[in-house]
């Protein structure tokens, strides 16, 4: 059972979790089996009601591509746009969602792949 004082701590960074999965395409099972946990532990990482172990937001940290610092909030999203989309990204967001879920996560795992292939 988690303390009153750390309940609000581990709640944002589930809901942080739950974002950056959402945002990649991601599903509670896939995240699961990606750092060999049930889906039943990122349901409750994911609504605070469970600790995440150090070694367990290293390995979430590790699948989302992102520092852990940016995990636990110390840092920004050097990611996330600035302002309103261009037009032409507008039109290329509006061709994503008429994709089934599952191109949608394939098209995503290859953006995540060349944005990290471009940071190295």
């Amino acid at each position: 059972m988690i303390k009153h004082e750390s309940r609000a701590y581990f709640r944002s960074l589930g809901s942080h979790i739950a974002m950056t999965r959402k945002s990649r395409g991601m599903t509670q099972a896939e995240l699961a089996r990606a750092i060999g946990v049930s889906q039943q532990a990122v349901f409750a990482y994911e609504l605070g009601e469970r600790r995440v172990s150090v070694l367990i937001l290293a390995k979430i940290a590790k699948v989302f591509a992102v520092p852990v610092e940016e995990m636990i909030g110390l840092t920004k999203s050097a990611r996330m746009p600035k302002g309103r989309l261009s037009p032409r990204a507008m039109r290329h967001a509006e061709r994503l969602q008429g994709l089934t879920k599952t191109q949608q996560r394939f098209v995503i795992r290859i953006i995540d792949v060349l944005e990290s292939s471009n940071s190295r």
